[in-house]
């Protein structure tokens, strides 16, 4: 789940996987399918969704990622 974070937060950049670095990788349970970073207007199913909370940093800036532990990546506006 790192390097698809680390992808899509290069594609997003414009720079390559290697530029970016990884500060923390925590498990965490989201409480539904927002994976803790829901958008307003949409709906969640309320179900455990085990996966990571992903801190990258790039350009002396900090990206936090939520995850579920398959595929899905959220780069998390609210920290």
């Amino acid at each position: 789940m790192v390097d698809l974070a680390r992808q899509d937060l290069a594609r997003r950049l414009g720079l390559s996987p290697d530029q970016i670095v990884v500060e923390s990788v925590e498990e965490r349970e989201w409480p539904d399918t927002s994976l803790g970073c829901p958008e307003p207007g949409r709906l969640y199913a309320q179900v455990i969704v085990p996966g990571y909370r992903i801190v990258l940093r790039a350009q002396d800036r900090t990206f936090v990622y939520h995850t579920d532990r398959t595929s899905r990546v959220v780069l998390c506006q609210r920290p």
